[in-house]
């Protein structure tokens, strides 16, 4: 016996009327992005929670961290809002370096920071353009204790270059109190008890507790395998 849907056919077909036009809002997102970053030379993206406030001790990490990268060479990408990343922002333009954000419309806890440069400050309708953003213009990633939007940016990270579609670059978790139960899990119930990655993936991250330690992993990388550029 064929069940009958609860969604009438002709409500649905209205849902997605409008699916091939959005291909155009994609393809503006994308073309937007490209031409904001194509310039902005080589930058570290700092992830982290909306949630902190100034007086967090994670917010100042954050802001020393983009200060350090910026003393270092690099610029900042941050997501564009508020907490560990107006904090990475913020560090980033006290440094008078790159200042760069990539804001999403939410309806609730983003909006724009003040500390991004204005010609690279550029909003996303769309998750999955963002991430191409952060993953194309990106030397490196570091992340900072956050929650799923964080989570979800850490493991695309780490999946596209364990599967060889992106460039290996360091992704470097800080704050061993918050990460270091993910990274037990990640050992014990992937790896031991279930097999489902191999032991050289758990060299795609390392785990840090100080700025200057995590610029140190960025630079002795890029000297080690790719000669530091000449910036």
């Amino acid at each position: 016996m064929v069940r009958k849907s609860h969604l009438d056919p002709r409500s649905w077909n209205d849902i997605k009327a409008h699916d091939s036009w959005s291909i155009f809002k994609i393809m503006s997102e994308f073309v937007e992005g490209f031409a904001g970053l194509q310039r902005v030379g080589p930058c570290i993206s700092i992830f982290g929670s909306a949630r902190k406030d100034p007086d967090d001790p994670d917010y100042k990490l954050s802001t020393e961290i983009g200060y350090k990268l910026v003393e270092n060479g690099y610029g900042v990408i941050t997501g564009g809002g508020p907490g560990i990343m107006e904090a990475g922002n913020k560090g980033a333009h006290e440094a008078d370096g790159v200042s760069v954000g990539l804001n999403m419309n939410l309806p609730h806890e983003q909006h724009h920071n003040p500390y991004i440069n204005p010609e690279t400050s550029l909003e996303f309708d769309y998750f999955f353009v963002r991430k191409v953003m952060f993953m194309k213009y990106s030397q490196g990633y570091i992340v900072l204790p956050g929650g799923f939007g964080t989570l979800d940016e850490l493991f695309e990270a780490m999946t596209l270059i364990q599967t060889g579609k992106s460039k290996r670059f360091p992704i470097v978790l800080v704050r061993s109190a918050f990460w270091g139960g993910l990274v037990d899990w990640i050992k014990d119930t992937l790896l031991t008890k279930n097999a489902t990655i191999g032991a050289e993936d758990l060299d795609l991250i390392q785990v840090v507790d100080t700025a200057d330690e995590a610029v140190a992993i960025l630079n002795k990388f890029y000297e080690d395998y790719l000669m530091k550029p000449n910036f």
